[in-house]
């Protein structure tokens, strides 16, 4: 498949040439699918790009499809579930029609042991020939029952296999699915999970800290450069983030150029250090396009740090680093602030996946 030029003019929306794309391709217009050629399109994704060049020119849904449970599970989650309930459920049929066959087997052989016990308690009929005969036909029948139950054991270890394959499958998309595609930093789902967790426990409230950041005027870098250059620039940022902080520290992006940090096991000074390290980090990190040479100038974020013990809730957590994040900006940009030296305003929900 050879999808349409993407023009180079910066500020050309990249959605006109999804779209002309998508209706020379014959592809339909589902959200789903210009998610796939928006991505690809944008050159954000290598390997997403491939995949879709890798298409024919007339691709069909189910291809895809397939590219769209590959690369965005979280939008997949109900049909890959139920992909993996009908093969779980065919499995177990399976298992257990082998089950029955082995029963079968056994009581088949259980009859026969009746049969000659019954053959061997009449001594006066009994001879040499006859208890041959016996021994021949009880000596078959072991040999037979022994060998079903090796077949069955080893066709039930493959069962056993697969299942644990699924299994596993399972796992990695619900991994996926609350993995950040772009930064492959944990998602605002998985946040809203690890944010609520804090206040299951009273250690969980005593020894656990929020920092909140916000990359300054990225929407100027969006304007001026394209948005592929705002997603590279995410990129670097989210794997600077992650080389900087414990590998155990919980790092995720909340929107589009928002990410959170919970702190375990800090003091509110530790856990401004660690802000404060992070924020010196993106300052002094170039920012130049490695194809072009272009400089794009010097990236800078604003942090706020809030400590849960001094929240009532996640909510309340996040509304206060929320809150010294926004006296971050409004001071200046480029800056660290803690929620204990500020006052005032609202913050923004945290619970965007509550259900009802």
């Amino acid at each position: 498949m050879q999808p349409a030029a993407v023009p180079t003019d910066r500020n050309t929306d990249i959605a006109s040439t999804v779209v002309a794309t998508m209706r020379q391709l014959g592809v339909l217009g589902l959200p789903r699918n210009y998610e796939i050629f928006y991505e690809a399109l944008s050159g954000s994704n290598h390997e997403l790009s491939l995949a879709v060049v890798s298409l024919s020119n007339r691709p069909t849904q189910e291809d895809l499809d397939g590219i769209g449970r590959t690369f965005f599970p979280q939008h997949h989650g109900p049909a890959i579930v139920e992909h993996a309930r009908e093969m779980v459920a065919n499995e177990l049929e399976e298992i257990a029609a082998l089950l029955r066959s082995e029963r079968s087997h056994i009581e088949k052989y259980g009859r026969i042991l009746d049969e000659t016990s019954i053959g061997l308690s009449n001594r006066s009929l009994l001879s040499q020939e006859i208890l041959q005969k016996i021994a021949g036909a009880m000596s078959a029948a072991t040999s037979s029952t022994i060998d079903h139950g090796r077949q069955i054991a080893s066709t039930l270890s493959e069962k056993t296999a697969e299942l644990e394959s699924v299994k596993s499958k399972l796992e990695e998309y619900k991994r996926l699915a609350d993995t950040d595609p772009l930064t492959q930093l944990w998602n605002r789902r998985a946040f809203d999970k690890e944010i609520t967790r804090i206040y299951n426990s009273n250690r969980g409230i005593l020894f656990n800290a929020l920092i909140l950041a916000d990359i300054d005027h990225f929407k100027d870098i969006n304007d001026r450069y394209g948005h592929p250059v705002g997603d590279r620039i995410l990129q670097i940022i989210a794997e600077i983030f992650q080389s900087s902080v414990r590998s155990d520290m919980f790092v995720a992006r909340t929107g589009g150029e928002e990410f959170a940090f919970i702190v375990e096991g800090a003091s509110e000074g530790a856990t401004y250090e660690i802000a404060e390290r992070i924020r010196v980090l993106i300052e002094h990190t170039p920012f130049t396009s490695s194809q072009t040479g272009i400089n794009y100038g010097t990236v800078t974020v604003s942090l706020g740090i809030c400590m849960a013990s001094e929240a009532e809730n996640p909510e309340d957590l996040y509304a206060k680093a929320d809150r010294a994040l926004y006296r971050s900006k409004v001071g200046g940009r480029n800056r660290v602030t803690k929620h204990s030296a500020t006052a005032g305003r609202t913050g923004k929900g945290w619970l965007l996946y509550k259900k009802d």
